[in-house]
């Protein structure tokens, strides 16, 4: 399946889709030295949050989906150099309104994040509302 929405995301910064069919996606992240925020080299929460959200709107693959509200739990510390694998996957499709659960694992398999992701589908851009 082709994607349709957020297609100017940063590799980089957010992930590169894997996966895409549909209401499911999947997209990796391999976390980089840019991410740390201290010495430890612990990864701030946003980038994996960034990644989860990602995978989320490429589940619902609309061109105007957004995210309107979010339910996370972060169960593992991501550092520098792990590479996450984020599923996303549309359990509740409303019409315009989709509940996406998101789970991100690490290289070993383990889970870093958990969660729901409330989307909606406007009819039009939402910077053109």
């Amino acid at each position: 399946m082709m994607q349709r929405t957020h297609n100017l995301t940063s590799k980089r910064l957010v992930g590169e889709p894997v996966k895409i069919t549909e209401g499911y996606a999947e997209v990796k992240l391999k976390t980089i030295d840019e991410m740390k925020v201290d010495e430890h080299g612990l990864v701030h929460g946003g980038f994996t949050f960034g990644l989860a959200d990602y995978a989320a709107m490429l589940a619902v693959n609309e061109p105007t989906v957004v995210l309107g509200k979010a339910e996370v739990k972060f169960t593992k510390p991501v550092k520098v150099g792990d590479e996450l694998l984020a599923k996303a996957k549309v359990v509740e499709d409303l019409g315009k309104k989709k509940v996406v659960h998101v789970e991100v694992f690490n290289q070993e398999n383990e889970k870093v994040l958990g969660g729901k992701f409330y989307c909606y589908v406007l009819e039009k851009h939402v910077l053109e509302l």
